[in-house]
Protein backbone atom coordinates (compact mmCIF):
# COMPACT_ATOMS: atom_id res chain seq x y z
CA UNK A 1 0.00 0.00 0.00
CA UNK A 2 1.43 3.34 -0.79
CA UNK A 3 1.08 6.42 0.81
CA UNK A 4 -2.41 7.72 -1.50
CA UNK A 5 -3.46 4.14 -1.00
CA UNK A 6 -3.41 4.60 2.93
CA UNK A 7 -5.41 8.13 2.58
CA UNK A 8 -7.69 6.46 0.79
CA UNK A 9 -8.41 3.74 3.18
CA UNK A 10 -8.62 6.44 5.53
CA UNK A 11 -10.94 8.68 3.70
CA UNK A 12 -13.40 5.52 2.74
CA UNK A 13 -12.82 4.37 6.47
CA UNK A 14 -14.37 7.24 8.02
CA UNK A 15 -15.94 9.67 5.81
CA UNK A 16 -13.80 12.23 5.95
CA UNK A 17 -12.60 14.41 2.78
CA UNK A 18 -9.45 13.61 1.04
CA UNK A 19 -8.01 16.58 1.63
CA UNK A 20 -8.86 16.03 5.58
CA UNK A 21 -7.68 12.59 5.59
CA UNK A 22 -4.93 13.64 3.78
CA UNK A 23 -4.00 16.24 6.58
CA UNK A 24 -4.42 13.89 9.06
CA UNK A 25 -2.09 11.07 7.73
CA UNK A 26 0.72 13.73 6.69
CA UNK A 27 0.05 14.87 10.87
CA UNK A 28 0.79 11.59 12.33
CA UNK A 29 3.79 10.76 9.44
CA UNK A 30 5.13 14.07 10.66
CA UNK A 31 4.80 13.73 14.47
CA UNK A 32 6.28 10.28 14.50
CA UNK A 33 9.00 11.69 12.11
CA UNK A 34 9.77 14.43 14.94
CA UNK A 35 9.82 12.39 18.63
CA UNK A 36 12.30 9.63 16.40
CA UNK A 37 14.44 12.59 15.84
CA UNK A 38 14.69 13.79 19.47
CA UNK A 39 15.39 10.63 19.83
CA UNK A 40 12.14 9.23 21.42
CA UNK A 41 10.19 6.32 20.85
CA UNK A 42 6.86 6.36 19.93
CA UNK A 43 4.08 3.16 21.22
CA UNK A 44 0.44 2.83 19.52
CA UNK A 45 -0.83 0.34 21.42
CA UNK A 46 -2.17 -2.31 19.24
CA UNK A 47 0.47 -1.86 16.66
CA UNK A 48 3.95 -1.52 17.32
CA UNK A 49 6.66 0.57 18.82
CA UNK A 50 8.82 3.25 16.85
CA UNK A 51 12.27 3.85 18.31
CA UNK A 52 15.76 5.34 17.17
CA UNK A 53 18.79 2.44 17.72
CA UNK A 54 22.32 3.38 16.82
CA UNK A 55 24.37 1.15 14.97
CA UNK A 56 28.10 1.10 15.98
CA UNK A 57 30.86 2.08 13.79
CA UNK A 58 32.41 -1.12 12.13
CA UNK A 59 34.56 -2.27 9.21
CA UNK A 60 33.43 -3.53 5.58
CA UNK A 61 34.34 -4.26 1.86
CA UNK A 62 33.54 -2.31 -1.00
CA UNK A 63 31.72 -5.36 -3.14
CA UNK A 64 33.00 -4.26 -6.33
CA UNK A 65 36.96 -3.86 -5.14
CA UNK A 66 37.32 -5.93 -1.96
CA UNK A 67 38.69 -3.16 -0.47
CA UNK A 68 38.56 -2.75 3.29
CA UNK A 69 36.56 0.36 4.29
CA UNK A 70 35.31 2.57 7.51
CA UNK A 71 31.51 1.90 7.81
CA UNK A 72 30.58 5.15 10.28
CA UNK A 73 28.31 4.93 13.15
CA UNK A 74 24.39 5.91 12.62
CA UNK A 75 21.29 6.38 14.23
CA UNK A 76 18.24 4.34 12.09
CA UNK A 77 14.88 3.82 13.23
CA UNK A 78 13.27 0.77 14.39
CA UNK A 79 9.55 -0.24 14.40
CA UNK A 80 8.69 -3.79 16.91
CA UNK A 81 5.41 -4.66 16.03
CA UNK A 82 3.50 -5.68 19.05
CA UNK A 83 2.23 -8.84 20.20
CA UNK A 84 -1.65 -8.45 19.34
CA UNK A 85 -0.18 -7.90 15.70
CA UNK A 86 2.08 -10.41 15.86
CA UNK A 87 -0.45 -13.11 16.71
Amino acid sequence: MTKQGLINSVCSKTGLATSDSQKAVQAVIETITAELKRGNSVQLLGFGTFSVDERAAREGRNPATGEKMQIPAKKVAKWKPSKGLID
